[in-house]
């Protein structure tokens, strides 16, 4: 695991001075504290910070051919690189690393940009071919590990994270807010690709190659699944693959020359995961979780329970409210506003986990595939409810939901049902981004200044939610809930879930591996019927990937409920923190920004404190968004705009 960065230019004028090189790979210090290494030449710079996992002795990159007219730079893993090494050289490639990295710049020779097809594995990488004056960067096919570029025909320039490419002068990259950013990012909590915070700074896609030739960039799709194609098997068939799939995939993920454990929550999927990786480990695996004192987010009994089943060394740790001190540094960690609440327990589980391993493997992307978030029910319930008159659908989405007390408390059955009931008058796409959105159209339009939504406008900005609309309609063949969990591969997964993994746990120098996200695991899952995940009948989900690995989970883990890794952000909001966040964002430093209207978030504070609504995640966003300027904008890094989409 890595930081890359570098650029190509066609006129010396924009060559990136060694100085300039300097400081955008030493700022990624943190992905790679073993190691650095830049190439130079006429036209291009490659840069590299190593954080040695395979291959201590001989993986010093960035790393060329045999007669150096290649070379690459190359952040991730390819896990299937003995057979790929076996296949380069049977076609007569000297190979002198023993590692991974290697194989890339040979397959390139042999294939071009297109070898990218053949790697099994999370990685960013950069390409730079000197004699064709030709720079290759690619990302893995779910978007496991990151890449943001900027292309201004002249020049592109490149890095694993947005914080190396501002130490570029401002004249290189310009610091000027998206506010079409802002708005994507208050309606989900996160930019969406290819989109970042920043005006003409963009995230290379997930499943993409781009190509930089004489001031030209080209982008393609490597990888496309049948989204909406189900492959009938019987369900013996379907537990037999699943089970040789994902075994095969923990037993290449478990290769390092370094120490490796799990994140072990005590869900299904992490239990899994360990599980596999005890069965094929000689002594006890090493496991970690983080717990709180809230029992409703606390799972730390179900992941001893787990780690006692399956005989794992097991680490638990304490989240606490005075855990405050770190998010000013979470929210710089970042890059960008980021509203996810559980980057805070990841943050500190990877903290303590890098204590004892380099390499953890975790069970991310299993609630995806296999149906195990509760809005998937939601929306098989909603699926049936559809079919009930429109009136009677009015009824329930009107005088029944509000009926039904607001409860203040994010994870309550009534405030659930109180959810779902008001999205049954809407149309499933509908229904399902009012579930998956912070702040609505509505939410938004009262928050926002008539400054802001004026340069809003001016924009041209589209509606966020057509984003989650078009990710839906991928899998338009399926039934409702795959489309859902379709969405989720395509939005939720690549632009929430892997940018807090990778983003919190490469902030100690940790290299996280998810092995549900093999693409053979992605594909084998896409093409189950939905009837082999999920049966509302006795609530049941994840039903092929419980039965195909039922002898690692207990029954009290098999039967559990879906808890989540969230915070208790209501409660610190209401009480431990309730002064922290009225600091902040009723700061004058803050209003003066001229994005938000005072009277809104003042109501807002005084809603959620005295416990008439629930606003904690919108809080949440709003909050991380105001120490992400501070982190950024008023350090002078960035500034406001109006910039393009």
């Amino acid at each position: 695991m890595c930081g890359i960065c570098g650029a190509a230019w066609t006129d010396m004028a924009r060559a990136i001075t060694e100085p300039q090189m300097a400081a955008m790979v030493e700022r990624l210090h943190h992905r790679g504290p073993d190691d650095s290494g830049v190439y130079r030449d006429d036209h291009a710079v490659l840069g590299f910070r190593r954080l040695s996992i395979v291959d201590l002795a001989g993986g010093h990159q960035p790393l060329s051919n045999e007669d150096g007219t290649i070379w690459t730079s190359f952040n991730g893993e390819v896990y299937n690189f003995p057979a790929l090494r076996h296949r380069l050289e049977a076609k007569g490639h000297n190979l002198r690393s023993s590692g991974d990295t290697e194989v890339v710049v040979h397959l390139y020779e042999d294939e071009g940009p297109g070898f990218v097809r053949l790697l099994r594995g999370m990685f960013a990488l950069a390409i730079w071919d000197a004699p064709k004056r030709t720079l290759v960067l690619a990302r893995d096919r779910m978007g496991e590990k990151p890449l943001v570029y900027r292309f201004d025909g002249a020049r592109i320039s490149f890095a694993s994270e947005l914080k190396s490419l501002l130490t570029l002068p401002e004249a290189d990259v310009p610091r000027r807010v998206n506010v079409r950013s802002v708005d994507q990012y208050l309606t989900y909590g996160y930019v969406p690709y290819p989109n970042t915070i920043l005006e003409g700074v963009y995230k290379l896609p997930p499943a993409h190659y781009a190509v930089w030739k004489d001031g030209k960039l080209r982008m393609e799709r490597y990888w496309e699944p049948s989204w909406d194609k189900e492959v009938t098997r019987s369900k013996g068939e379907d537990v037999e693959a699943l089970r040789e799939t994902l075994s095969d995939a923990v037993r290449e993920q478990m290769v390092a020359d370094v120490p490796l454990g799990a994140f072990l929550s005590g869900g299904v999927d992490s239990t899994i995961i360990a599980g596999l990786m005890q069965k094929f480990s000689s002594q006890p695996v090493k496991t970690f979780s983080i717990g709180f004192d809230d029992p409703a987010f606390d799972e730390s009994h179900f992941a001893e329970m787990a780690a006692a089943h399956l005989g794992t060394e097991h680490h638990a740790f304490k989240v606490r409210p005075e855990a405050w001190s770190t998010i000013p540094k979470l929210a710089e960690q970042f890059d960008e506003p980021f509203a996810d609440s559980s980057a805070l327990p990841t943050w500190f589980v990877s903290e303590e986990t890098r204590k004892h391993v380099t390499v953890a493997l975790t069970g991310d992307a299993g609630d995806e595939l296999f149906a195990g978030y509760d809005r998937y029910r939601a929306v098989a319930l909603a699926a049936m409810l559809d079919r009930l008159p429109a009136g009677t659908r009015g009824v329930l989405a009107g005088p029944v939901a509000r009926a039904i007390p607001a409860s203040s408390r994010a994870k309550t059955r009534l405030r659930k049902v109180r959810r779902l009931l008001e999205g049954i008058a809407e149309t499933p796409e509908v229904r399902y981004a009012r579930w998956m959105t912070s702040f609505d159209e509505a939410g938004r339009l009262a928050l926002y200044s008539d400054e802001f939504d004026d340069r809003l406008a001016a924009s041209g900005a589209d509606d966020p939610a057509a984003l989650l609309f078009d990710a839906w309609d991928v899998a338009a063949k399926r039934d409702p809930v795959t489309r859902a969990m379709v969405a989720d591969l395509l939005m939720y997964l690549p632009n929430d879930l892997l940018v807090k993994v990778d983003m919190a746990s490469m902030a100690h120098s940790l290299e996280t591996r998810a092995p549900f996200l093999d693409y053979r695991v992605v594909e084998l899952a896409l093409a189950m019927p939905i009837e082999r995940k999920l049966r509302l009948r006795g609530g049941r989900s994840k039903v092929v990937l419980k039965d195909a690995f039922a002898e690692y989970l207990p029954p009290a883990i098999r039967t559990r409920p879906k808890m989540g890794f969230g915070v208790p952000l209501d409660r610190w909001f209401r009480n431990e923190l309730k002064d922290e966040l009225r600091a902040i964002l009723l700061d004058p430093v803050c209003l003066g920004r001229g994005m938000f209207r005072e009277e809104t978030v003042a109501s807002m504070i005084d809603e959620h404190v005295s416990g008439r609504k629930d606003h904690a995640y919108r809080l949440w966003a709003l909050l991380m968004l105001e120490l992400w300027f501070r982190a950024y904008l008023d350090a002078g890094v960035a500034k406001t705009s109006a910039g393009p989409s």
